[in-house]
């Protein structure tokens, strides 16, 4: 764990004074900007100094070889990696002809806010130059959430004590220097310079560069303009291949102000000319222009004001919890907002981790957060994978397979993943994108999308498990060869998860395809194929361990030998750091929860005698090298009674990427793992389940919180809990009435009417649970300690 940056603590923003140039990286993660199209690292408005340069646009991507040692058959022959577009953040500022740089001259102060109410980044600082000339700055920056392709830099110097004379110099800057793209210098030759130009312009006070990736051949327009007021300025703009820059001059007298408000607009598709392109990206400007500063920051306030009216969530009795808490909500929407049948990558677009690819925890974690608090958001997502459909089928052909087989880890829906233990045998990827299609139809009722879009992935992933599988002499269905959510355990016969999951996926196809028989049809779906789901369905083998009393996480699983943690103690480098996979794979030992992943997202699987005995035992294997573990554990963990086990957990997922625990926050904040702080709290603490039979809670808090509110959307209506020490108060918006179960019991519910029900005396869950040693989750004390 590095040393936590010194953020400060307030219920709705996160902030640092003063500046480290030395851990920059971090802090450009944790104040990135996006709406889920475009996204703006949070760097220093001059540009310089900088940690790792990024502004990208969702599903802008190169090409580039994929190095192998040795080739094989279905092996992915190009990779693909998220480059930056032109930056339009660049605002350089000289004062009396000294370029202003927080390393020289004098820094009297300098303060960065992220505000989760207004969207925005604001920063303030005050500097006198080498000469002694001081000036005073105030920039807000924003990502339009209104204006899908725009994004604004409000930018104001003031004089201090003397008269200047200024030049604010505003940029779009293409083909950036960044750090090491690509260890493979193959690669990196490709990354280092991606953007060909094809055109750059210059009107009045705007300019746009126009450019095309040299391979990918995706074409991107970044266009600018400017509100200058205030002072007297001096305007003037040039343009060439790769720079684009508005110089603006004006002298102020001490106390005189110069305002420019900064206005980007961007644009990329394939196959589109470049005028095409320029004429979007100037288009999106002049719209936003028209608007002007007030516009913009009004738009985005009342877009935030909605989502945080359902999704806010409240948690009494720790302010850095409650901060955690909203920042990773905030991340959350910002990664998806706007994405419009755009994938939601790993690190959303807050940095170029993970090549910038998109893996199966969108819909683990991040969807079932949208489902429940921005459901159009969680369309969209969804719409991006039927989008991808095409590329799916193709994969699971060449792999001799039936259906679809979606990419483990891609940009546009191809396979992007070289080493296929962990990527073409996680076939679980599949299910999981089914899981969401239901979850989100069944959250939100909409007949139409499940019609367009969601039938048709059932319908592909159903014919995937149904050709990938196999049937015993005894009739039972084996899923044989694959690796489950445990990248430490790969290539099992009958992981848990994955069957239980492809259980799920087969009835729920064929259950949609009952529906809607007409549409199936037409997908080539006949009452013989929706019986053969159903049969398999029936017939999917789950093995258990007799003699232990617990589920194997994959078939012979309990039978390996267990990992020596008393010799081989996991430290800061994760495991697959210091042993070779084929140590990890042969024996007991857990990069991440999967068996008890399988205890949450298949919840009526399992007998609460089962989950506790379960989740005891895999505490003692699982080493969470990943940042996707801790949420879950902490779920499960609040789900048998070991509340402070959870708590612990919790503080965990909180902190992962605030406090950088696992030391790679500079590549971008880890998506999935916010969107799990999300499910610790309410699926955790608020036993939400959602299952065919409805809406159930089980609220209980840990003693660290004294109490809990969140909400949720659901057929349209809004729900709201109210979750104290002893008693969970349930209300629910205008709308028909909804039944919930609480404890078990149903509870109806009618609009704008509060019901208040008991908590009931927690069952004794025994000892709390060991983890290998030196893995013990952090303490909730030490991560919030004030």
């Amino acid at each position: 764990m590095t040393r936590p940056l010194p953020f400060d603590v307030a219920p709705w923003s996160i902030g640092l004074i003063g500046v480290d140039v030395d851990r920059l990286p971090h802090r450009e993660s944790v104040f990135a900007l996006s709406n889920g199209h475009i996204g703006w690292r949070g760097l220093l408005d001059e540009g310089e100094p900088h940690g790792v340069p990024g502004s990208y646009l969702n599903g802008v991507f190169e090409e580039h070889p994929m190095p192998y040692a040795e080739d094989g058959y279905g092996y992915p022959e190009s990779g693909q990696s998220v480059i930056n577009v032109p930056n339009g953040q660049v605002i350089r500022l000289t004062v009396d002809d000294e370029p202003l740089d927080i390393r020289e001259g004098t820094l009297h102060d300098h303060e960065q806010h992220l505000d989760f109410r207004a969207g925005t980044l604001e920063r303030t600082l005050t500097w006198t130059s080498p000469a002694g000339s001081t000036v005073h700055i105030r920039s807000t920056r924003l990502v339009s959430l209104a204006h899908r392709s725009v994004a604004a830099v409000r930018y104001e110097v003031e004089a201090v004590d003397g008269p200047v004379a200024i030049a604010i110099q505003s940029e779009l800057v293409a083909n950036e220097p960044l750090p090491e793209p690509h260890p493979d210098p193959r690669v990196q030759d490709i990354l280092e310079t991606p953007l060909r130009s094809a055109g750059s312009f210059v009107f009045g006070s705007a300019a746009t560069l126009v450019h095309e990736t040299r391979n990918s051949g995706i074409g991107v327009a970044v266009s600018m303009d400017h509100l200058v007021s205030g002072a007297t300025a001096e305007v003037r703009t040039a343009a060439s291949d790769d720079l684009a820059r508005t110089t603006i001059r004006a002298r102020l007298a001490p106390g005189e102000r110069l305002e420019v408000v900064k206005i980007v607009g961007h644009a990329w598709a394939t196959g589109l000319s470049a005028p095409a392109l320029r004429d979007r990206a100037e288009a999106a400007v002049a719209d936003a222009m028209r608007d002007g500063w007030s516009g913009l920051a009004t738009a985005q306030r009342e877009r935030l004001d909605d989502f945080w009216t359902c999704a806010d969530v409240r948690v009494d009795g720790q302010p850095r919890l409650q901060q955690a808490v909203r920042f990773a909500l905030f991340s959350v929407f910002q990664a998806a907002a706007r994405a419009e049948q755009r994938s939601v990558p790993g690190k959303g677009l807050t940095g170029a981790g993970y090549a910038g690819h998109t893996f199966w925890d969108v819909e683990a974690y991040v969807l079932p957060v949208l489902t429940a608090t921005a459901p159009d958001a969680a369309r969209e997502a969804l719409r991006w994978r039927h989008a991808t459909l095409d590329h799916a089928r193709d994969r699971a052909r060449q792999l001799h397979l039936r259906g679809a087989a979606f990419a483990w880890r891609t940009i546009d829906g191809r396979e992007s993943s070289g080493y296929w233990p962990a990527s073409t045998a996680a076939f679980h990827i599949n299910a999981d994108i089914a899981a969401a299609v239901v979850h989100y139809v069944r959250a939100t009722g909409d007949v139409d999308f499940e019609r367009d879009a969601g039938l048709e992935i059932l319908i592909e992933t159903a014919r995937l498990w149904q050709s990938l599988g196999r049937t015993d002499a005894d009739g039972r269905f084996h899923i044989d060869g694959v690796t489950g959510p445990d990248e430490y355990t790969a290539l099992y016969d009958d992981n848990v998860f994955t069957n239980l999951m492809a259980r799920a996926n087969l009835k729920a196809a064929a259950d949609a395809a009952r529906r809607h028989p007409d549409l199936a049809r037409t997908f080539g779906v006949d009452d013989g194929e929706i019986g053969e789901w159903v049969r398999t369905a029936g017939a999917m083998h789950v093995p258990y361990d007799e003699e232990r009393g617990v589920h194997p996480q994959a078939a012979r699983f309990t039978e390996l030998e267990r990992w020596d943690f008393e010799t081989d103690t996991p430290g800061d480098e994760l495991l697959q750091e210091r042993y070779p996979y084929v140590q990890l794979y042969r024996k007991q030992v857990l990069k991440q929860a999967d068996l008890v992943l399988a205890l949450f997202f298949c919840t009526d699987a399992f007998t609460a005698d089962e989950k506790a005995r379960a989740f005891r035992y895999y505490e003692a294997l699982t080493v969470r090298d990943s940042s996707l573990s801790a949420a879950i554990q902490a779920v499960v963990a609040a789900e048998v009674g070991h509340l402070g086990l959870a708590a612990d957990y919790l503080a965990e997922a909180a902190t992962i990427d605030l406090d950088d625990l696992h030391g790679n926050a500079e590549d971008g904040l880890h998506i999935a793992s916010l969107g799990g702080i999300w499910t610790a709290l309410v699926a955790g603490f608020g036993g939400m389940r959602d299952t065919a039979d409805g809406l159930r809670f089980a609220p209980r808090l840990p003693e660290q919180l004294t109490g809990l509110a969140f909400g949720i959307r659901w057929q349209g209506r809004t729900l709201h809990l109210e979750i104290a020490p002893d008693a969970t108060t349930y209300r629910v918006s205008a709308g028909a009435p909804l039944t919930i179960r609480h404890f078990g019991e149903p509870v109806e519910l009618t609009s704008r009417v509060d019901v208040t029900m008991p908590t009931p005396p927690l069952p004794d869950p025994g000892e709390r649970p060991t983890q290998p040693k030196g893995c013990a989750p952090r303490p909730f004390a030490e991560a919030f300690a004030e």
